[in-house]
C-alpha cells in the first residue's frame, strides 16, 4: 500500500487531492496500516448494516498470493446505485488484473442489489478506459473540466453497467 501510493499514475488518478488538484504525500507504512484498519472496520460495518459503501478487495495474483493492487465500493447510493475503483501496482500491470478484479466486483454488486454499477475515470487515463470496456461497462459520457490536477481542469470519464445489459470480455 505504501508502495504503490508513491507511483505518479496512482497519485494521477487514484491518490487523494486537495481542493487545487495536489496530490496527498505518498503513505508511510505506518499510513498505509491505518487505511488497511479502516478496511477492516468498513468489513465489519458492512457486515453489520449490508451496505457496501467502503468495502475493499486485495487484488492478488492467483499463483503466488502475492498483493498487486486493490478495488473497493466508493458509493452505495439510496437508490441502489454503486461506484467503484481500482488500481494496480506498476510491476503488475497490463497481465488483466484490473479487468478480472472489476468484473468480479461488479457481479458482486449486482448479486447484492445494485441497479446500476458505475466508473468515473480521469480523461487521458487510456489503460483504465480499456479496463471499463472489456469489464463490460458502456461509455457513457464525459463530465467536462469535473476534476482538477496540479491547479488544472480535467475531464472525467463516465462509465455504466446496469445488470440486464452487462457483458464482460471475460476471455482475458
Amino acid at each position: 500500500m505504501a508502495e504503490a501510493s508513491a507511483d505518479p499514475a496512482i497519485r494521477r488518478y487514484n491518490g487523494g487531492h486537495d481542493w487545487r488538484g495536489r496530490p496527498a504525500p505518498p503513505l508511510s507504512v505506518r499510513d498505509a496500516e491505518t487505511v488497511i484498519d479502516q478496511f477492516a472496520t468498513n468489513w465489519r460495518a458492512f457486515a453489520a448494516t449490508g451496505a457496501p459503501c467502503g468495502v475493499v478487495f486485495a487484488i492478488v495474483d492467483a499463483r503466488s498470493g502475492a498483493a498487486v493492487g486493490c478495488c473497493g465500493v466508493d458509493d452505495w447510493s439510496k437508490e441502489d446505485v454503486a461506484q467503484f475503483g481500482y488500481w494496480v501496482a506498476p510491476s503488475a500491470r497490463g497481465r488483466g488484473y484490473a479487468t478480472r478484479a472489476a468484473i468480479l466486483l461488479t457481479r458482486w454488486l449486482f448479486h447484492l442489489g445494485a441497479a446500476r454499477v458505475f466508473l468515473t475515470i480521469v480523461a487521458g487515463n487510456e489503460e483504465s478506459v480499456a479496463v471499463a470496456r472489456r469489464a463490460g461497462f458502456a461509455y457513457e459520457g464525459t463530465m467536462r473540466a469535473h476534476g482538477v490536477w496540479q491547479g488544472e481542469r480535467c475531464d472525467v470519464l463516465w462509465f455504466a453497467a446496469l445488470p440486464l445489459e452487462w457483458a464482460p470480455d471475460e476471455g482475458r
